[in-house]
């Protein structure tokens, strides 16, 4: 089974890579984050506070989240309904970094994670994908650039969505998710000790897809 893993921090560009990479290989992309942007949602509409950590547990024990692929795009469910844009808004990715910090969230994302992956050849990216979920896949790549181009590349997205932002509390928000994602005592964000580092900085998406698709192909 091919699994490539890709980790890193928010707006990194691991997700527009993953997407390309699977693409030109002809396998799935398992946009990670949104299972957990999902679990974020869901809290979020049930009116808990995504700190407590027994409010959340409570939720979790009844939360259904799945992906399918329709046309090779992943389709993310939340009890049964397709939140794939609602996931997406700023606020619901604030609250997914809390979220994800917990035990009892990561153990279920994982598991499924780790279901897809052995059952068919995909693309992961994420926080720890190379150090928890798959340690053994023999693709490993750490993502990172300098935050104010993250915030930069997050800026466009959401502008070109028609979302209203501001960009000196995106870059803070960044900075902000890249602490609470590196300091939680759960699978933080951290680079795998055999994963190859790439800084997206002064680098194109093709730029990046090529060294990686270079190393895969080899």
């Amino acid at each position: 089974m091919l699994n490539i893993a890709l980790d890193g921090p928010a707006g990194s560009g691991k997700s527009t890579v993953a997407k390309i990479i699977a693409q030109k290989l002809n396998i799935l992309y398992l946009d990670t984050g949104a299972m957990y942007r999902a679990c974020a949602l869901k809290c979020y509409l049930s009116g808990v506070d995504v700190k407590d950590e027994k409010a959340v547990e409570e939720i979790m024990k009844n939360v259904d989240v799945r992906v399918e692929y329709k046309n090779g795009a992943q389709i993310t469910l939340l009890d049964g309904k397709d939140v794939s844009t609602d996931i997406r808004k700023p606020e619901v990715s604030m609250l997914a970094s809390a979220v994800s910090a917990h035990a009892v969230v990561r153990e279920k994302m994982v598991e499924l994670q780790r279901a897809v992956a052995k059952s068919m050849d995909c693309v992961l990216d994420g926080r720890d994908i190379g150090s928890v979920v798959l340690p053994n896949a023999k693709f490993k790549y750490f993502i990172t650039a300098d935050s104010k181009v993250r915030a930069e590349r997050r800026y466009k997205e959401l502008i070109e969505r028609g979302t209203p932002v501001d960009f000196e509390k995106l870059h803070e928000e960044i900075i902000q998710r890249d602490y609470n994602d590196s300091h939680r005592k759960n699978s933080p964000l951290v680079q795998a000790t055999d994963a190859k580092l790439i800084d997206t900085s002064s680098l194109s998406v093709d730029e990046v897809v090529e060294t990686i698709l270079n190393d895969v192909e080899k």
